[in-house]
């Protein structure tokens, strides 16, 4: 496993490093990525990632690799649980693990309108909850890829240009 982790990382460097594009788009691009995958809307990762990466006009496909590369079957339950931590403490109450119990103890012996209303409440209650978290985790998350990129991306290209005059 070991291996295969090191091989995934090696992989996602190389495809990295082999985008074109200035150093401000591709960074930028990483930025949104980053910050997208943080926040609990997963099955909307990739839509959100292209339409600000298409409005911004910045690179889309390293907004997407380090997409993939934060929001892993490995990182969901961690960063899922990181942004209810944080949005329980400005929603205190709203989707407490008791809470939570009561509701499936209340699924269990209401009828079905029952039910129906009380998940919609929950619902409404857990987005509330989860993505204020995932957009203050967003904020720093996005901040770090930033500076972090474009470094590695600035660096490339000037190899790339020392390599081109020595050419």
């Amino acid at each position: 496993m070991n291996w295969d982790l090191r091989r995934t990382a090696k992989y996602y460097f190389f495809r990295l490093k082999r985008l074109q594009g200035s150093p401000y788009s591709l960074a930028m691009g990483s930025a949104i990525g980053a910050a997208v995958a943080v926040t609990p809307t997963l099955p909307l990762h990739t839509i959100i990632i292209i339409g600000i990466t298409l409005i911004l006009r910045v690179n889309t496909i390293a907004a997407i690799i380090i997409a993939t590369i934060i929001s892993n079957p490995m990182t969901f339950l961690p960063q899922y649980w990181l942004a209810w931590w944080i949005g329980n403490s400005f929603f205190p109450g709203r989707l407490s693990w008791s809470r939570l119990k009561s509701i499936l103890d209340m699924l269990m012996h209401e009828g079905m309108i029952d039910s129906l209303h009380t998940i919609s409440q929950l619902s409404m209650d857990a987005a509330l909850v989860l993505l204020s978290g995932g957009l203050v985790l967003a904020v720093p998350f996005g901040l770090i890829t930033y500076f972090l990129t474009y470094g590695f991306f600035e660096k490339i290209q000037r190899k790339r240009r020392e390599k081109h005059l020595l050419n």
